[in-house]
């Protein structure tokens, strides 16, 4: 094999596809030098070598000059005022199309599916939102505290796959449910949130557009108890109420005027009991508590994104630069998961990503590297058809 595992991963397909892409945001119309692809290239290697700084991904794609024409680089590295250069004013949405395109792409041929809950025939969404503390000095339009900068990642994750379908970048201070107005969700879908989301006005509208959602229900909330369910078996003992309510608030009666269902969890991990609401009427109480438990997969995945790309510290300080950043991280993790999805090797996906960054420019098969990793070299038969030359 004389190519190496990032080109391999880069494969000649992919990169057709972000040409087509490519063309109709005309990116490349005038651009001098360095192109889409060769951008692109740059940025997720600075995700998989999680460098540190500018300097340290040109230098890097540099020291690597003798490959660069099998990563799609036609004509040269990118410098550091370049990069900065194309980083501040090369349309950001470029790369969220690619995102999706590859995201579709992967589903319609059947990977990234979900484990559970195959029983129901809706998407299945989870919302939340995680915070990147900054520098309020040097990002001083990403306002959160008091002397503390902070940019927030609004993300709607697919539960399919555990990938984002919608994510969007704000300054650290605007709410959670502030920001959720404005979003679109899909119509006949299911929306699992924390209480952060609880907004009874836009509740009411997911349920008019046949939206199941499932909520934590604050303490504060008022309500009355019209039907009470009969609870589940023995073997089922975590669940304590099954019940159906009004809200009995004036606000909050007219905000949401039909019944709700309201189910009280007892979760024996944190020793507490957690009170869920849903418009769905259908589902047994432990399938709406197993819904609110998978919430938990959101945390995964900001971790996941956190963790193991450049995510926590930008490399350029305007938003179309952090947003290049941000996308360009998320494509870097949907490949990471289908190749640890196709691997016959049973990689944890921490484990995979530094295993990788190690061996990025080895000349070794993907799918050999992939499903056996630590498989010794075969020495003597190399060795044998070396003797069988003379």
């Amino acid at each position: 094999m004389k190519i190496t595992l990032f080109s391999q991963i880069l494969q000649q397909k992919r990169r057709k596809e972000f040409k087509k892409i490519v063309k109709e945001y005309g990116s490349d119309k005038h651009q001098k030098g360095i192109n889409s692809w060769t951008h692109l290239v740059t940025m997720l290697f600075l995700h998989l070598s999680k460098a540190n700084s500018i300097r340290e991904v040109t230098n890097g794609l540099k020291s690597i000059t003798g490959n660069l024409n099998h990563l799609g680089i036609e004509r040269k590295t990118p410098s550091r005022s370049s990069l900065s250069y194309i980083n501040k004013h090369r349309d950001w949405r470029l790369f969220r199309e690619f995102y999706f395109k590859l995201k579709n792409d992967l589903q319609g041929r059947g990977y990234l599916k979900r484990k559970i809950f195959n029983e129901i025939d809706k998407k299945i969404y989870l919302l939340d939102s995680t915070v990147i503390s900054l520098c309020i000095k040097v990002f001083d339009w990403a306002t959160y505290r008091k002397q503390k900068g902070a940019v927030k990642l609004h993300t709607l994750l697919d539960y399919d796959g555990l990938m984002p379908s919608y994510l969007f970048m704000t300054k650290g201070s605007q709410a959670d449910v502030k920001h959720a107005q404005y979003m679109t969700m899909p119509p006949r879908s299911v929306i699992v949130a924390d209480r952060a989301y609880e907004d009874f006005k836009m509740l009411f509208s997911w349920n008019r557009k046949k939206i199941d959602f499932v909520m934590r229900l604050k303490k504060s909330i008022k309500y009355i108890c019209v039907v009470e369910k009969e609870l589940p078996d023995d073997d089922q003992r975590n669940i304590l109420i099954d019940e159906e309510i009004y809200l009995s608030e004036e606000d909050t009666r007219e905000k949401y005027p039909e019944k709700l269902r309201r189910i009280a969890v007892f979760d024996e991990t944190n020793n507490q009991t957690i009170e869920l609401i849903t418009n769905n009427f259908n589902w047994t109480a432990s399938t709406v508590a197993e819904l609110y438990k998978q919430r938990w997969q959101i945390e995964i995945f900001f971790k996941e994104l956190k963790s193991h790309l450049k995510i926590k510290s930008f490399i350029g300080t305007n938003e179309n630069a952090m947003f290049i950043q941000i996308w360009t991280a998320l494509i870097t993790l949907l490949l990471l998961k289908h190749l640890k999805e196709i691997a016959q090797y049973p990689w944890a996906l921490s484990n995979l990503i530094a295993f990788l960054r190690m061996n990025l420019f080895v000349k070794i098969s993907l799918a050999k590297w992939l499903n056996e990793p630590f498989h010794p070299p075969d020495y003597y038969d190399q060795y044998s058809k070396q003797l069988s030359l003379f």
